[in-house]
């Protein structure tokens, strides 16, 4: 099996290369939380402007973006603190309990802004 991966060009990545990865991820991210702040602002403008519907698509996918990101770092975190004799676990769970409430604030703020608005799912 490792013969074929290594035809194939499959391999554990040096430091280098994770590095770059790392970098290459970094910016697409920041690329896209970009693109969807720029076009959230876009359709709140043409809301004023023009008085249409709001298009909550980009908004949506802006939360869940940062949702995602937030419990994934705070997984990750604890995950590698959790053999650590000198940690605090505490406070990281207790993290983890401030986001998820504020991530479920967040998300029944929306689906109140959709009832008002009168969307129909």
């Amino acid at each position: 099996m490792k013969k074929l991966l290594k035809q194939a060009g499959i391999h554990k990545p040096d430091e280098m290369e994770r590095y770059i990865v790392f970098r290459a991820q970094r910016n697409s991210y920041i690329f896209l939380i970009s693109a969807l702040i720029f076009w959230s602002f876009y359709e709140s403008y043409r809301v004023y402007a023009y008085h249409t519907k709001l298009n909550l698509l980009p908004c949506m996918l802006l939360l869940l973006a940062t949702v995602i990101q937030g419990f994934s770092q705070l997984l990750m975190t604890r995950n590698a603190v959790r053999e650590d004799a000198e940690s605090n676990e505490t406070a990281h769970l207790l993290k983890t309990v401030v986001f998820i409430g504020a991530a479920a604030s967040i998300v029944a703020t929306i689906i109140t802004a959709i009832i008002f608005m009168g969307v129909k799912l």
